[in-house]
């Protein structure tokens, strides 16, 4: 009975895998939202990030208002974003990838 958690239980913060190194959960890009990865570049200002999106295209990126709130993104950091239908230079910034986060995206070649 105690390998069941309760459904209000918070996860283990400190799981490891069987190898001893720590489970890391990653958040894809979705691509029936269109996301993608994208490696900032240049901080422009005015929340406003220089962006090279995976396709190839440099994009201005604009952090949007709730992840401007919880979190910093500096320039080499791994974040997803969404390219405008309208125009096509600029997109929206989603997701920002903490450091395990990138290493274990490019250990399992997703990046």
């Amino acid at each position: 009975m105690a390998a069941f958690k309760k459904k209000d239980e918070e996860p283990d913060l400190n799981a490891v895998n069987p190898d001893g190194t720590p489970t890391v959960r990653v958040r894809l890009p979705k691509k029936w939202a269109n996301e993608q990865f994208a490696l900032a570049e240049t901080m422009l200002g005015a929340n406003h990030i220089r962006v090279r999106c995976i396709d190839g295209v440099t994009r201005m990126g604009r952090i949007k208002g709730k992840i401007k709130k919880r979190a910093w993104i500096r320039e080499g950091d791994t974040v997803i974003v969404i390219p405008w239908s309208i125009q096509d230079e600029k997109c929206d910034i989603v997701y920002r990838y903490l450091k395990p986060q990138t290493d274990w995206l490019r250990k399992n070649r997703y990046i």
